[in-house]
This record gives structure tokens, C-alpha cells and sequence, in this order.
């Protein structure tokens, strides 16, 4: 069964709109038609130091794959385009480009490898502000508010910090 996937992509080394670009053509040589695709967004690092900037945006595609499948897919992606390990524990660092499943369908999934909806998703306005841009009214399956309603009570939290 076809499900709407929604992917977070992200970069602050090298050649920023040229790496989420390339992500975007492997993405869509392995999923098919991208069927939405926010602007390329900058943002400042998430819970980390640097003095490199973000580029990020969110991209959709429908697909029939398990969710494993998706992750196996991504990962070798980032591999590909340069990624030699990923962030683990919170321990973030630079990176020529990060791949994350946001959402799949309205599935919940918590296993070792993967957590769907992603789990920090509503906490990024890095993640929360292209996404949307492409699919304001989804619904998170876990916390039942929308993707628009997410980023804004987000931004309240911000400002009244």
C-alpha cells in the first residue's frame, strides 16, 4: 500500500544547495517523483557549536516500502554523497548532509534502528518550518496537532524563553 513519506534533509559543509540537490536526484532515483519539495531554508546549528550555517528542507514522495527499507535507503545515500557517521546519543556535529524519515503515512514506529514519527520533529523549527511549507495540515500521529499548529506553538516556546 502506498503511504506519503516526508523526509527532513539538511547540510552546513562544502557546497550546501548542491548537496541537498544531489540528495534530492538520489532520493528520487530510488523513490520515484518527488511529489513536493520545500525551498532550500537557512538555519543556525541545533544542539551544537559551529561556526557553518544550515541549508534545510523537507521533501515528499509516495513510495510502498517497509520502513526499515527507507531507512537502509537513506543511510546509503548519505553515504554516497559523503556522510561518514551519523549523530548518536545527541551528539551532533557538522555534516555534508543529514537524511531524516519525518513521517510515514500516519504510522507509529518505535524500534532499535528507527523512530516514526520522527521524535524531535516538533521541537526544530529547522524541520518544522519547510515542512510546512509543503503539508501544513498533516497530522502528527502521536501528538494529533498539525504541522502548521506544531511549528507555531513552537515559535511561542521560543519566545517566551
Amino acid at each position: 500500500m502506498t503511504k506519503r513519506l516526508y523526509l527532513s534533509l539538511g547540510t552546513n559543509l562544502g557546497n550546501k544547495r548542491e548537496n541537498l540537490t544531489r540528495a534530492i536526484e538520489f532520493l528520487s532515483l530510488a523513490f520515484g517523483k518527488c511529489v513536493a519539495a520545500s525551498r532550500f531554508i537557512g538555519t543556525a546549528p541545533w544542539g551544537f557549536e559551529s561556526d557553518n550555517s544550515f541549508l534545510n528542507c523537507a521533501v515528499a514522495f509516495d513510495i510502498d516500502l517497509a520502513p526499515l527499507e527507507l531507512l537502509d535507503i537513506t543511510e546509503s545515500i548519505e553515504r554516497k554523497l559523503g556522510r561518514t557517521q551519523k549523530s548518536h546519543g545527541g551528539h551532533y556535529s557538522d555534516r555534508i548532509i543529514d537524511i531524516d524519515i519525518l513521517l510515514y503515512g500516519g504510522s507509529i514506529i518505535e524500534s532499535e534502528r528507527l523512530t516514526i514519527p520522527h521524535p524531535l520533529m516538533h521541537k526544530r523549527d529547522f524541520v518544522l518550518e519547510p515542512l510546512a511549507e509543503i503539508a501544513p495540515d498533516i497530522e502528527h500521529p502521536v501528538l494529533h496537532k498539525s504541522i502548521k499548529q506544531l511549528m507555531e506553538e513552537n515559535k511561542e516556546q521560543t519566545l517566551s524563553k
